[in-house]
């Protein structure tokens, strides 16, 4: 991969984390006001538990991929983004295109995907 390419997928990564973090942030504002004693009654209460919920469970994916985002920025200063960490042959540009922070190759993932069924 060229240094041009790396360049690429370097500011693709570094914009999505910065997406994500901003998000986040928002997301910790709107949701920090809320106080037990301003809901009216249970419906409020439980409708107010699962948007709660539904934010922790959207922080823990954001967690996830901005530790894969980080990953992949590593990869690219340690010379190893692009190529595949069970067979080390490289991945193909679209599929780091679609999916820069992917660890593996398609036919690495696909034999993984079929032993998880």
């Amino acid at each position: 991969m060229n240094k041009r390419d790396l360049k690429h997928f370097k500011e693709l990564l570094e914009a999505e984390r910065e997406k994500l973090t901003k998000m986040a942030r928002e997301a910790t504002k709107d949701h920090m006001g809320t106080d037990i004693d301003d809901l009216k009654d249970d419906m409020d209460l439980a409708s107010s538990e699962l948007d709660q919920s539904m934010v922790y469970r959207f922080r823990d994916r954001e967690r996830n991929l901005l530790k894969k985002i980080e990953k992949a920025i590593q990869k690219i200063e340690d010379g190893t983004f692009g190529i595949c960490e069970i067979c080390e042959e490289p991945i193909g540009m679209k599929r780091l295109e679609a999916r820069p922070v992917t660890e593996l190759c398609i036919n690495c993932k696909e034999d993984q995907e079929k032993r998880e069924y």
